[in-house]
């Protein structure tokens, strides 16, 4: 039994690896997301994007970004315009997410760019996401790095989708990942 691997994770390399900014700037954005993005109170969208926006980040005009949010590195994140970005929904963005207008990522969905070499050294992996245009994630989802997402896509409560391309206009959902049928009847611009 004692045959098997155990990784030692105090020689893990990469704490600090997708960092890519100042340690004064990634402590000062932990302090402005605690206060202003991930506060559950009801403080205005248009501040917690502005903050956002002051740290980096890429967003679209008439945005909505509801409380209890939580966005690891604003300047790798884009948002286009007037998507919708729902409570709790976490952006765990060690790479880039690029989420393009007129998209719905609903509540408590969790995005993750990150992952680990798991059979090596647990050393950072990371992979970015791309949501298209008018795409919905709906609540509670978890899309994992080197996903992408089409163009007017739907993805169904409670999926995973990992690291996989769902194509245009498409519904999927479950875990593992199964098409179900396409969003619209025809398409739509």
């Amino acid at each position: 039994m004692h045959d098997i691997n155990v990784i030692d994770l105090s020689r893990a390399p990469g704490e600090r690896a997708a960092w890519d900014q100042p340690t004064w700037k990634v402590y000062a954005w932990a302090i402005c997301e605690l206060i202003f993005v991930t506060n559950p109170w009801q403080i205005s969208s248009g501040v917690r994007v502005q903050i956002l926006k002051a740290f980096g980040a890429k967003v679209g005009r008439g945005v909505i970004f509801r409380p209890r949010t939580r966005v690891k590195f604003p300047w790798k994140l884009t948002i286009g315009d007037r998507s919708w970005i729902g409570e709790g929904v976490w952006l765990h963005n060690q790479d880039e997410v690029v989420i393009e207008h007129d998209v719905v990522i609903s509540q408590e969905t969790f995005l993750s760019t990150g992952s680990h070499a798991h059979r090596r050294d647990m050393a950072l992996l990371t992979s970015p996401i791309h949501v298209g245009a008018g795409a919905w994630v709906t609540s509670r989802c978890v899309i994992l790095g080197g996903s992408k997402i089409g163009r007017s896509a739907l993805i169904r409560p409670l999926s995973l989708v990992a690291g996989i391309t769902v194509p245009d206009g498409e519904v999927w959902g479950g875990n593992p990942l199964q098409y179900v049928g396409r969003r619209f009847e025809r398409s739509v611009s």
